[in-house]
């Protein structure tokens, strides 16, 4: 089940929040546990069950180390988390590990294809952060099961983020306000992330989907072009736009979530658009693991291993393949060269140049990331660069951008923070209509992502497979 559903928006979504407002406060952690498990379990009923023990385990493993000696304390801790790292591996990277064992060494070791539990990089990260965070000291051990199970599966985020760390959240897992104002601020951000997704991520996102269908070697530069633009802006909106309903949706249950995207495609570096995109995993990676290894404070040898190490497992987080680990060090080398060699130089150009710069090697990025594997992605990136003798425009490349022309031009402007102020300025204003013109646009946008749903079936989530 996915928030961008006819289902979850009439059917789970007014129940759950039914039987959230209707019980007392002291049953509404239970009844929100409840109906997350019954969310996950919709896609992956036996996967719910991994999901209990999972709560169950580090539960109480978290309870045992806070009444060990330091040194015991130290061991159950690396203990917990190598048992809950390798049930990650174990579902979503065993296979990689065997296909790469069997391409090196010429072997046909055979294995079983399990299916990937939805989210499972997600709740693994929450997991991992309530461990490191108590072990630190920085937050108390949770000593009420369904508040803890709560934080692992909550439905806004169990599926695809943002990584909430448990710093950020234990307070509201048991004081929280509920407000109309809030109530109706989460209703408005659901629906604007529901826009998003559905009536941009997906009308802009079936033009990849179309140039991924065409043979490499059939593609334009001008074709090749279209189509990564265009999965560029569709990953972002998909993304984004879940995020806000994420966002939104907690809102509507009492929590308070961290933004995840900051407008990164108007970044003037590398640096700040890894600043300003999936801020939530960003935040995780560099409090976690960037900072302890020495984070910027180091030699420079050290800091380009230190680079390497966080953007191979970051790559490595987004998918078990060999494209995800390039994409994931193409970004580590392209910040150590900033960081390094580029900063005060770029700093010193034109804020365009700047601009085009960082959209240029995010777009590169791009074609690595979506690519199946990394020859697919060496081939469309010598199409786009007139390294493979492709004609530079045809018919098809043409068509395309004639009758997409205007949806591009609107996904220029929504990523980048232009429509947000102005809305935002009218709504602050003090004219009678205000309040009518706020309802009015959020129910166009609902009626028209619902037609849209009930019409259409491309209705893809891309982070869902992470």
């Amino acid at each position: 089940m996915v928030f961008s559903s006819i289902l979850f928006l009439f059917c789970f979504l007014p129940i759950a929040l039914g039987l959230y407002y209707i019980v007392p406060k002291s049953l509404k952690n239970i009844i929100l546990l409840i109906v997350s498990l019954i969310f996950y379990a919709w896609g992956e009923p036996v996967y719910v069950f991994l999901m209990l023990f999972t709560i169950v385990f580090d539960f109480y493993m978290a309870i045992i180390m806070e009444k060990q000696s330091e040194l015991n304390r130290k061991r159950l801790f690396i203990l917990t988390i190598i048992i809950n790292l390798g049930i990650l591996f174990f579902f979503k990277y065993w296979g990689f590990l065997l296909d790469t064992i069997n391409q090196i060494f010429s072997l046909t070791i055979t294995y079983h294809q399990l299916p990937l539990p939805i989210g499972i990089s997600f709740y693994t990260f929450h997991i991992l952060s309530y461990f490191i965070d108590i072990y630190r000291k920085k937050a108390p051990v949770q000593r009420n099961i369904i508040s803890f199970g709560l934080y692992i599966t909550m439905f806004p985020q169990l599926m695809a983020g943002p990584i909430i760390r448990y710093t950020d959240i234990n307070e509201q897992l048991t004081n929280r306000s509920v407000s109309q104002e809030k109530f109706g601020i989460g209703v408005e951000r659901f629906i604007q992330g529901l826009g998003k997704k559905v009536l941009i991520a997906n009308n802009i996102g079936y033009i990849w989907t179309i140039t991924e269908s065409i043979n490499t070697g059939e593609l334009s530069v001008l074709m090749a072009w279209i189509g990564i633009i265009a999965f560029t802006f569709q990953i972002y909106f998909d993304f984004s736009g879940y995020s806000d309903m994420a966002i939104g949706l907690a809102k509507m249950f009492g929590f308070d979530y961290l933004e995840n995207f900051n407008y990164p495609y108007i970044s003037k570096s590398v640096s700040e658009f890894w600043r300003r995109w999936h801020i939530s995993l960003g935040t995780w990676f560099r409090e976690y693991l960037y900072i302890p290894l020495g984070g910027n404070r180091v030699p420079v040898p050290r800091l380009f291993i230190n680079l390497c190490i966080v953007w191979f497992l970051t790559g490595l987080w987004h998918g078990a393949s060999w494209n995800f680990v390039i994409w994931g060090l193409y970004y580590g080398f392209l910040l150590f060269v900033e960081k390094v060699f580029l900063k005060n130089y770029l700093e010193r150009t034109p804020a365009f140049f700047q601009h085009f710069y960082t959209m240029l090697f995010v777009i590169i990025g791009w074609v690595f990331f979506t690519s199946p594997n990394l020859g697919y992605a060496l081939h469309y990136l010598s199409v786009m660069f007139f390294m493979s003798g492709a004609p530079f425009i045809d018919a098809t490349g043409i068509y395309y951008l004639y009758t997409n022309l205007i949806l591009l031009v609107i996904c220029v402007v929504c990523s980048t923070p232009i429509v947000h102020r102005q809305y935002r300025k009218i709504l602050h204003s003090e004219k009678r209509w205000v309040v009518p013109f706020g309802l009015g646009l959020n129910s166009v946008i609902m009626f028209l992502s619902v037609a849209y749903l009930v019409t259409e079936t491309y209705n893809p989530f891309l982070y869902f497979r992470f």
